[in-house]
Formats: structure tokens, C-alpha cells, sequence
């Protein structure tokens, strides 16, 4: 058994120089550590509040019961311990944990309340691996700082995306540097923004290889010179380095509403002498094809403005779809306005096309989030687990976060097959959204 704690808590942490910002973290004053099990291992959590406010965990990205999922019904009073337990089952991958409170996530995730949770398999693959040496995790956050830097400053509950930060932090970290001491190293990229969409790539337009996605490795590694993350997306690549080199990683600005400017992301300093390095595999993992079996279920979704889906804002109370156990769907995801993406929790899915035309490669693993441009739709095939509980509800949302505390999120619950139109399409005591 894997046994991990943590505790939400205030804190100060000294950002940018000379002074000390008012920060939220777990088990320290900003972020969490990062969390680390096997497939196989049982895991149980231990989650403590000691913040003024009620909040959540979320595991995004984990397959899980959705009792465990830590979304806004499982809610974890000031002073209270929520002990969620589960089994570990699905390949590695580079997982996170977030706050999930209803109309509350924009403002718990931006004050620093986020942390990485990886997933390992027995891959017997030749990639760097070893954590803080080879294989190095970015979560990449923007802020926007007062006057005096001793706060973060702006509601991200206004304007029509939230914040937009001017400052970029890596693991917490303005202006950082990297030293790395062998010939290729593994990054594992989370933007863990609430609102902002990174094209990261590097100053001299170096090719890398992505090899994995938000819920794992790729079936083979997918060369490029830049690659495009939404908020809540992962991307896990493999960069090679000379001795004695400098490079910088940044994310160039785009024409997305959500990704304007550039920004340097992080300085690479190649020691004079670097370790050797094994090429990357050909192949990486027996990946699966998630496939729609012939007449599959069909959910369409509209994303209204910034606080509805299909016309519809969010309500803890309603139940909006009801999926039988292990289904393959196609899910359509319309958005009719400005920058959206689009996450469902416990799934794994493929992108099957985007405004009808296939998705980037390296998008092609398996995915729990997709960026939804303006005027376009998605087409999903998503592939639900085998957890059951009518009355337990799983969330889908738009991932910008300011959207999601606005209202654009439903809940589906997931059920013996057979037994879908049984379930009540409401939740006793759950409270209403908006």
C-alpha cells in the first residue's frame, strides 16, 4: 500500500526577490509534492483542510471510483480529513492534483494549490527515468503579482477568461534554470495555468520527440519543434543536449484569445561533460486504439459563452448523462464562441478530428483534455471505465477556470449496462449551482 498526506494550507513564499508573496500549497506554502505509485499499488490518501474555506482534491486524470475522484461533492470541510483509497489501474502516466470546489477552483488552483502525481508501469523501455536527474517536471503557471509582489493580484473570476498572468512560474519559480547532465532528458509539461494556452518549444527551434499524452505513453515517439498545451494538459518529451550548451524554453505566443506573447519559460545549462544517453525507443507502449464499435452511442455538447453546455449551467443536483460501464462513445464537443478546451474526468480518449481535419500527431495517445478552438467542434472517442455508482457523479467541463466556476461543467454517473434508464436524474440534498 501506498500511504500518502496532505495538507492544504497558507503560507508565504518568496518568488520574486526581496520579497515574500501570500501563496496556498499542500504540506508547504506553495504547490505539493509530487506523488508517485505503481500500477497495482493500493493507495490511500489522507487529505487535510486546514485552510478558512471548504475545498477539494482532485486526481485529474486518475481511473477511479468517482466517490474517490475528489470532485465538488466531496468536499473537505475546514479542519476536516477526507481519506479517499483506490486501487491503481491504467498505464503510467503524468497525472495532477487540483482543488475542485464548486465556484472555487480558479481561485484555489491560482494561489498555488497544485501538485503532480505520476503513474508508473513496468515499461522495461530505455527512457530517462530517474526523477530530478533525467526526468524533470515542469508545471508551468502564470500570475500577475501587486504592486509590492507580496500577492497575487486579480479576480480570476472576471473578464472572459480570468487571469491572464505576466509572469510565468515553473514548479513554482520565477526565472528558473535548469542544469541537466546528460545527453537527453525527459520533461514532463503540465500547464497548470487556469486560463492560458502554451506553444512551448525551445529559442533555437530545436526538434524534440513527445512520447506521451495526458494518460500515457504513445505508441511510438511523435518529432517535433513545438507542441500546444491548454490548461490541464500534459505532455511528457524527450530533448537532446550538448555539452556545455545554453538554451531557453519558452512558449510562443499565438492568436487563441488565450496565448498572446512570448514568454521564456525556463534556462538550460548543459554541464561541460554530459552522461551518455540511450536513443528512444521506436516503440513505447502496446497502445490500444480506443475504437467506437459500429452505431456507438453519440453525446453531443455545445459550449455556450463562458458558463453553460448545451444551454444548461452547471447544477450539483442534476445528473445530465447516464454511460453504461465500459462503453465506447463518441462524444461531439461544438464551441460557437471564443477559446474553450473541454476535460472529462475517470476517461481516456482519441481526438478523432478537430473542425473535421485529423489532430496533431503528437496529440494522437490517449487524452482526458482537449483544446476546442472558436467556431469549431471536436470529436472525441471516449472510452469510459468500470466503476458503477448511480449515485456518485463524475464532472466534464470546460478546463479554463474560470468557465468551469461560471457554470460550464455537467455530471454523468456510470452504470450497470442495462440499467441506464433506471437511474433518477437527480441527487438528493446535492445542493444547486448557480
Amino acid at each position: 500500500m501506498r500511504t500518502f498526506e496532505l495538507t492544504m494550507q497558507q503560507g508565504r513564499a518568496r518568488i520574486l526577490p526581496g520579497t515574500q508573496t501570500a501563496t496556498w500549497g499542500f504540506n508547504g506554502p506553495f504547490l505539493g509534492p509530487t506523488l508517485r505509485a505503481a500500477r497495482g499499488d493500493v493507495v490511500q490518501m489522507a487529505v487535510t483542510n486546514r485552510l478558512a474555506e471548504a475545498g477539494t482534491v482532485h486526481w485529474h486524470g486518475m481511473r477511479l471510483p468517482a466517490r474517490m475522484d475528489g470532485g465538488p461533492h466531496q468536499t473537505i470541510e475546514p479542519g476536516a480529513t477526507w481519506t479517499p483509497r483506490w486501487t491503481i489501474d491504467q498505464p503510467a502516466a503524468t497525472s495532477w492534483y487540483h482543488p475542485h470546489p464548486h465556484g472555487r477552483t480558479a481561485a484555489h488552483v491560482y494561489r498555488g494549490l497544485a501538485g503532480m502525481f505520476i503513474v508508473d508501469d513496468d515499461e522495461r523501455l530505455e527512457l530517462p527515468s530517474r526523477y530530478g536527474v533525467d526526468d524533470i517536471p515542469l508545471i508551468l503557471q502564470d500570475k500577475r503579482f501587486g504592486p509590492d509582489g507580496a500577492s497575487f493580484s486579480g479576480d480570476p473570476l472576471k473578464g472572459t477568461f480570468g487571469i491572464l498572468g505576466d509572469h510565468v512560474l515553473v514548479n513554482g519559480t520565477y526565472d528558473p534554470f535548469l542544469r541537466v547532465g546528460t545527453e537527453r532528458v525527459r520533461l514532463r509539461i503540465l500547464n497548470g495555468s487556469t486560463a492560458r494556452m502554451y506553444h512551448v518549444g525551445f529559442a533555437d527551434r530545436r526538434r524534440f520527440q513527445v512520447i506521451g499524452t495526458d494518460a500515457g505513453l504513445m505508441a511510438a515517439p511523435v518529432e517535433v519543434d513545438r507542441l500546444s498545451l491548454t490548461p490541464g494538459e500534459r505532455a511528457e518529451v524527450v530533448v537532446a543536449f550538448t555539452a556545455g550548451e545554453q538554451v531557453v524554453l519558452r512558449s510562443f505566443g499565438g492568436d487563441n484569445d488565450i496565448d498572446k506573447g512570448d514568454l521564456d519559460l525556463l534556462r538550460i545549462v548543459a554541464v561541460p561533460r554530459l552522461e551518455d544517453s540511450p536513443a528512444v525507443p521506436r516503440r513505447l507502449a502496446d497502445l490500444a486504439p480506443i475504437q467506437p464499435p459500429q452505431g456507438a452511442r453519440v453525446r453531443r455538447f455545445r459550449l455556450n459563452g463562458h458558463d453553460a453546455i448545451n444551454g444548461r449551467e452547471m447544477d450539483m443536483a442534476r445528473i445530465d448523462e447516464v454511460v453504461p460501464a465500459g462503453a465506447v462513445e463518441i462524444w461531439e464537443v461544438e464551441n460557437n464562441v471564443y477559446a474553450h478546451n473541454f476535460h472529462i474526468h475517470e476517461v481516456a480518449f482519441r481526438v478523432l478530428d478537430v473542425a473535421g481535419s485529423p489532430p496533431p500527431a503528437y496529440t494522437n495517445g490517449h487524452k482526458d483534455t482537449v483544446y476546442v478552438p472558436s467556431k469549431s467542434t471536436v470529436r472525441l472517442a471516449v472510452q469510459f471505465g468500470h466503476h458503477t455508482d448511480p449515485a456518485s457523479p463524475y464532472m466534464y467541463h470546460c478546463h479554463i477556470l474560470r468557465h468551469e466556476d461560471s457554470g460550464m461543467m455537467g455530471q454523468f454517473v456510470i452504470v450497470r449496462p442495462g440499467t441506464e434508464n433506471q437511474v433518477p436524474h437527480t441527487l438528493p440534498g446535492a445542493g444547486h449551482g448557480h
